[in-house]
C-alpha cells in the first residue's frame, strides 16, 4: 500500500510539473504558436517599451501599472488563449498567474522573454525612426469647425481595439460627423493639451467647442446621445 501511495504521488507531482512547464515556451516554439487562429498576444511591458519594438499583432498593458493593467485586460476573451510576455520573463511570470487565477484558461508565457526572441534571430514589428507627434496647433485646427470626434488611442491597447468595430459604424452612419486620430502612444503633447489621460478617450466638439467626453469603450447609443447635446 505505501508503495503505492508513493508512486501514485509521484506521478502526479510529475503530471503537475509536466502541465507546469507546457505553460513556458521558447522562442521558437512561441514563434510558431502565436499564429495559431483565435491566439491573443499580450505584452505586458511599458508603452514605451512596446514602441522599441513587439511581437506581431500584440496587445499591451503594463503589468507594474495596476490600474492600467486591470483595465485593459478585462477586454481579453478567458476562452480563447493568451500568449504573454516581458522583456525577460519576470513581469510576464507573474501576469500570468494572476491571469490563470483569475479564470483565464490557458496562458503561455515566453521563456526569457523578448531578449531570447531577439536571440533566437526573430523578428519584432514597429522598430522604425519615431514619427513625428501631431501638434496641438494642428489638432485645435482639426477641431475648430462642425462635429468632430476625437478618439485618443491606439492598435495595441485591448479596448481600443474592441471599440474599433463600433466607430467604424458610427462614422458610416453620421457622414457629417469629421474623425481626428490621435495616437495614444506618440502624440503626447496633444494628450496633455486635451487632458486624455487614457485610452481609448473620447471627445465630440461642435464647432471648436467640447460638448461630450468618455474614457473608455463607448456603446453606439452613448455617441448616439452625445450627438444631440
Amino acid at each position: 500500500m505505501y508503495r503505492f501511495l508513493v508512486t501514485a504521488v509521484l506521478l502526479c507531482t510529475g503530471s503537475v510539473l509536466q502541465a507546469q512547464q507546457s505553460n513556458i515556451e521558447d522562442a521558437a516554439a512561441f514563434s510558431k504558436d502565436i499564429h495559431q487562429p483565435g491566439v491573443q498576444v499580450f505584452d505586458v511591458r511599458t508603452a514605451a517599451e512596446y514602441n522599441t519594438g513587439h511581437l506581431p499583432n500584440a496587445l499591451q498593458a503594463d503589468y507594474n501599472n495596476k490600474a492600467e493593467f486591470s483595465e485593459r485586460v478585462k477586454y481579453l476573451d478567458k476562452q480563447k488563449p493568451v500568449y504573454v510576455y516581458c522583456l525577460a520573463g519576470g513581469r510576464s511570470s507573474k501576469a500570468a498567474q494572476w491571469m490563470r487565477e483569475n479564470g483565464f484558461n490557458k496562458v503561455v508565457e515566453l521563456e526569457n522573454g523578448v531578449n531570447a526572441w531577439k536571440l533566437a534571430g526573430l523578428p519584432l514589428e514597429g522598430v522604425s525612426e519615431k514619427k513625428a507627434q501631431m501638434t496641438v496647433d494642428t489638432y485645435n485646427k482639426g477641431i475648430a469647425k462642425g462635429i468632430v470626434l476625437t478618439d485618443v488611442g491606439a492598435a495595441w491597447c485591448p479596448p481600443c481595439r474592441q471599440m474599433e468595430p463600433t466607430l467604424v459604424k458610427f462614422l458610416q452612419k453620421n457622414k457629417n460627423v469629421t474623425f481626428v486620430k490621435v495616437d495614444g502612444g506618440n502624440d503626447i503633447d496633444v494628450m496633455k493639451a486635451i487632458d486624455a489621460k487614457g485610452l481609448p478617450t473620447l471627445i465630440l466638439y461642435k464647432n471648436g467647442k467640447e460638448v461630450w467626453r468618455k474614457q473608455g469603450v463607448s456603446t453606439m447609443e452613448e455617441l448616439n446621445a452625445a450627438l444631440k447635446l
